[in-house]
């Protein structure tokens, strides 16, 4: 008898209190009002199940689309959700073709869509085709702007030529260009290609003499150019040069491509190198400095001198010794 009684309160327990139903507060409905609100809305919040009347603005619809309508309170909320939808006519299109006549009479809702063709040179804005019924009308306007295009006309290539035989290109349109025999683009084809942007092409294409293209700059020991490498370079490539740590740079960092031979590249000067062993040798240390192995580029000024005990067997003035080339004259303290 104990057992079943135990076991009849904990199922009971389990079971749980029912789940309490939430009434409504007054709806706030967006583009439209509840009939006779002001009666009405002194008996808020309302019970699950009642339903009111309500009305929607100009250019809103009721779901009914009549009228009135109702919105009813449910479990979940205020259904409809969305009680006043907006309607949008399609009467026309600015620089566009006229709406069909079944278009023209057709009332369009909140999330419809319809298809608008523009007259040759214009489109929607970011060449759209369609617009949207939104709450707040069409998106975009039934307004078509100016197509920027980019001009035949506009393009002067020398040597060169476009065989297509359009006089107008929309933005993002690609062209291809070819050169005369004997001639190139600037990366060495017979053949480019350039776009039309919104500030008109990406660039002017140019063909040059084949002859008067350069292959790859001149290399250079200890020093490398600062740019991607490539397979050729039309005339007037200027191409900057640098030197390893420590290796001094002589003459001009630029060559330039001139009737396909390049300029005198420069030339990266050894630095000296300044031995821990060749000061032993020499019992002399750098002034100011503890480095056991020191680095100087070319032109550099190194200072010695000598090491506690000793005398300098050599001038003063080769205390001072300048690095060149990879050489420095040590002085000597005995």
């Amino acid at each position: 008898m104990l057992l079943l009684i135990s076991v009849t309160l904990t199922v009971g327990v389990s079971l749980g209190a029912p789940t309490e139903v939430q009434p409504c507060a007054f709806p706030e409905i967006k583009h439209g009002s509840l009939h006779n609100e002001n009666r009405y809305k002194p008996y808020f919040p309302a019970a699950v199940g009642k339903w009111y009347y309500y009305s929607c603005n100009d250019n809103f619809v009721t779901h009914s689309r009549s009228f009135w309508d109702h919105i009813t309170c449910t479990r979940e909320g205020w259904s409809p959700a969305v009680p006043c939808r907006r309607r949008c006519l399609f009467r026309y299109v600015v620089h566009g073709y006229t709406p069909s006549s079944e278009e023209y009479h057709k009332d369009y809702f909140q999330g419809d869509t319809v298809r608008v063709e523009c007259h040759p040179g214009y489109s929607l804005p970011n060449e759209q085709t369609s617009m949207t019924c939104t709450e707040n009308g069409w998106s975009p306007p039934p307004t078509c702007i100016p197509v920027k295009t980019c001009s035949k006309s506009d393009l002067e290539i020398p040597n060169g030529f476009i065989s297509e035989s359009d006089l107008t290109y929309p933005v993002e349109n690609q062209v291809e260009y070819k050169c005369k025999q004997g001639y190139g683009t600037a990366d060495g084809h017979t053949t480019g290609s350039i776009t039309c942007q919104q500030n008109g092409w990406s660039t002017q294409p140019t063909c040059n003499k084949s002859t008067d293209m350069c292959g790859r700059p001149p290399s250079i020991s200890n020093g490398d150019i600062t740019s991607f490498l490539l397979a050729v370079y039309p005339p007037g490539s200027r191409i900057e040069y640098q030197c390893q740590a420590y290796y001094q740079l002589r003459g001009s960092k630029y060559v330039t491509c001139n009737e396909g031979t390049w300029s005198e590249p420069p030339k990266c000067m050894d630095p000296c190198v300044i031995s821990e062993q060749s000061m032993n040798k020499n019992n002399i240390q750098l002034k100011g400095k503890e480095d056991k192995t020191y680095y100087a580029k070319t032109g550099d000024l190194i200072e010695f001198v000598c090491k506690s005990g000793h005398t300098a067997a050599t001038s003063q003035q080769t205390f001072q010794a300048v690095c060149q080339e990879g050489v420095v004259e040590y002085p000597r303290c005995e």
